[in-house]
């Protein structure tokens, strides 16, 4: 019992350590900074977040301490995602990597070379993109795109098709556990990365669906390992915060263009 209560303090010291970090990092816009870097109704659904992980951490976990830091982390970055601000990719990116390792050790081969190959990578790109599409010069702001382009829309559905079709048969090559849930886990997360590189607010609903199709995965790895049902819950979570996410970022794009006129 001792030894799990070092990992949560532990874990605390990490996020008051990661959002001081952020509150007087790179991406506070030195024009606006009497903003809040979150509103009071955000720092509520990211306080309920953290305080969830932990209880599923003590209640089905209390080993995986790396289950509990890549939530945590994930956490985080979704509510920053949610403002339209690069923060949130950043950790993304992070995120990915620690997901991919947890994914790996229950043979979720796809999981792992989806994050690690393409949200990985993508979360990158999207840093980038975002950074040099600031609102209004607003680093903590990014410019939303209220529309895709034809092209661009017949693009993402054949490559997630295509990307789709070449996975099945890479994922059962390679002996996946729950082949069919973790083929369309591939689908989602590519329309959720690429709507996201492309700052359309449509991103959160493509995470938000696949945040449902990873909840079934990990509690049928819970079946056989009771600890993954944590990474479960943090999912369910995910799925919160990306449902928010979505009401905010057309919230934000109202703003945005009343603010253009």
């Amino acid at each position: 019992m001792r030894q799990h209560s070092v990992h949560i303090v532990r874990s605390l010291k990490m996020c008051k350590r990661m959002l001081f970090f952020i509150k007087k990092g790179f991406f506070m816009n030195k024009k606006n900074n009497n903003s809040p870097l979150l509103s009071m109704g955000e720092w509520l659904l990211w306080g309920g977040s953290v305080t969830i992980i932990l209880a599923a951490f003590l209640l089905f976990d209390r080993g995986n301490v790396l289950t509990l830091i890549a939530s945590l982390i994930g956490a985080t970055s979704l509510i920053f995602q949610a403002k339209g601000n690069p923060i949130g990719p950043s950790l993304m990116i992070v995120f990915s990597l620690l997901y991919g390792i947890i994914s790996f050790s229950f043979a979720y081969y796809g999981e792992m070379i989806t994050y690690l190959g393409m949200t990985l990578p993508m979360s990158l790109f999207c840093l980038i993109g975002w950074l040099r599409h600031p609102f209004q010069g607003r680093k903590t702001e990014v410019e939303v795109n209220r529309s895709l382009k034809k092209g661009e829309k017949t693009l993402m559905w054949g490559l997630t098709a295509a990307i789709t079709f070449a996975f099945y048969f890479l994922l059962k090559a390679l002996g996946n556990a729950n082949l069919p849930i973790s083929t369309l886990s591939v689908a989602t997360s590519f329309l959720a990365a690429y709507l996201t590189l492309k700052r359309h607010a449509a991103y959160a609903l493509a995470y938000a669906c696949n945040d449902i199709v990873l909840i079934v995965m990990w509690v049928m790895a819970a079946r056989s390992d009771r600890s993954y049902a944590a990474v479960a819950v943090c999912f369910a979570l995910f799925l919160v915060n990306d449902v928010y996410g979505f009401i905010s970022w057309h919230r934000m794009q109202a703003r945005q263009e009343k603010a253009g006129r």
